[in-house]
């Protein structure tokens, strides 16, 4: 599961993430597995074109002689004595070359939905790649958040921790109310209970991206994220957009491909209909030593008719158009529904682009909030529990700072995958890794470029 790849050299950027998850994600492989059966199964079909070439051998022997005796047809007396004209022993060979012309009608239409069925199964390789990729960019920002606050929750936990144990000597003392001191308990304990729950939460991030990545589980991940959130922009004209998801989308192309096997599947079916003529000849040898020749070439021609399947020709033919009708249909409603997505997709990620805008805001103010409660603590204008709130407070802000990070990259790689826009060109992803960075890194550079306003005279 995890051989042939190689481990993990040091920190891991977004494009190695992305990279690995091409080269050695199990959904991915299974999916280039498919698509090599499917070229397989090409390579069969053409095959199955050429005209046979048989070759056969044989001996007989017999106990006793094949002898025949003759009957007169006009006195029904035996004409001659029993004779024979076959040896009790007998060898022979044979090889035939035949041809159908029926047959290779059928073949030659077959192979052609073969050829379409390996683009098929190229197009959902696609599509898993794309999805793939949305998944990869937002565990790995998720898991860039886990990263810079894993070493917070801890001396968090651990202030609370001694806050509360203090709180319950001060109880125990009698120094203040209970109902305030019971109040300030349950404020710590909400307090930690949040911690805790984050630090699951943050426990959750990195399997999940090595999942992605292929990587063995309990292998320590360091990530090494850009510093600083690149806002991800598009802002191509809703036409642009639309006219883009029409020509690129996997699903549409399948679509369009699944269109072209029914029309093959019509023109399959008509050619059963026709006579079948097959061409022989060949090349033969019996030693039967009564044979004034042992060897000999034939040639041939025979023509053969199912004049039965006539009388279904008109059930036949309506079943293909049928069948052509209907990926017809899909195909129409198809494109409805990316049309659909191509507007839910950038809706969405309007929204993420202005909730990330208010999470840094709230972060912000939740940084500077943390500053000057840790200085009215310092001056002992205030008690620990402000403190340890505005920290918390603070901490998860930053927490849900990167998770709508993750969010916004998630929307912009749904956007992309709506407008059937690849992370790589369709060959890369055979290379090594560094090939592969090198081909996501330039095509991020390319979509990004092709999302402005004029994207769509620069493709």
């Amino acid at each position: 599961m995890f051989a042939d790849q190689p481990p993990l050299s040091g920190p891991v950027t977004l494009e190695e993430a992305m990279a690995r998850a091409i080269r050695y994600n199990l959904d991915h492989r299974l999916k280039m597995m498919e698509e090599a059966l499917a070229q397989k199964q090409l390579d069969v079909a053409n095959f199955d074109m050429l005209p046979r070439l048989t070759a056969a051998a044989g001996y007989t022997h017999r106990d006793h002689p094949l002898a025949s005796e003759s009957i007169s047809l006009q006195t029904h007396q035996v004409s001659l004595e029993p004779s024979y004209s076959t040896d009790q022993n007998d060898r022979t060979a044979d090889l035939t070359f035949s041809w159908n012309v029926l047959d290779f009608g059928v073949s030659y239409f077959e192979a052609k939905e073969q050829a379409d069925r390996v683009l098929v199964v190229e197009q959902r390789r696609r599509k898993v790649v794309q999805l793939m990729m949305q998944q990869v960019r937002e565990a790995y920002w998720q898991a860039a958040g886990a990263q810079r606050l894993e070493n917070r929750i801890g001396p968090l936990l651990e202030q609370a921790k001694q806050a509360l144990e203090d709180s319950r000597k001060s109880q125990q003392e009698g120094l203040r109310s209970p109902l305030d001191t019971l109040a300030y308990q349950h404020a710590l304990l909400d307090i930690m209970r949040q911690l805790e729950a984050v630090r699951d939460l943050l426990d959750e991030a990195k399997p999940r991206l090595a999942s992605l990545m292929n990587v063995a589980p309990g292998t320590d991940i360091v990530l090494a994220p850009p510093s600083g959130f690149s806002v991800p922009q598009f802002d191509m004209p809703m036409d642009g957009m639309e006219e883009t998801a029409l020509e690129r989308r996997p699903e549409l192309v399948e679509a369009s491909y699944n269109e072209r096997i029914s029309i093959n599947e019509t023109h399959k079916a008509i050619a059963k209909l026709l006579p079948g003529i097959e061409f022989q000849l060949g090349s033969h040898y019996d030693s039967n030593s009564f044979l004034a020749y042992h060897a000999w070439r034939a040639a041939g021609i025979n023509v053969s008719w199912n004049l039965l399947n006539l009388l279904n020709a008109k059930n036949i033919r309506g079943m293909a158009n049928a069948q052509r009708d209907v990926a017809h249909a899909q195909q129409l409603a198809l494109s409805m529904a990316v049309l659909t997505q191509v507007h839910v997709a950038r809706a969405e990620f309007s929204a993420k682009q202005r909730q990330f805008d208010l999470f840094k805001q709230i972060n912000d103010v939740d940084g500077q909030i943390l500053q000057h409660t840790h200085n009215a603590t310092v001056a002992n204008a205030q008690g620990k529990l402000e403190e340890i709130r505005a920290a918390t407070s603070a901490m998860m802000s930053e927490l849900r700072l990167y998770q709508s990070y993750g969010e916004l990259e998630s929307a912009y790689g749904q956007l992309l995958a709506t407008l059937g826009l690849d992370p790589l060109p369709a060959d890369a992803g055979k290379g090594d890794l560094k090939s592969i960075e090198q081909s996501i890194d330039q095509e991020q550079t390319r979509w990004a470029q092709f999302g402005h306003a004029d994207g769509a005279k620069t493709q």
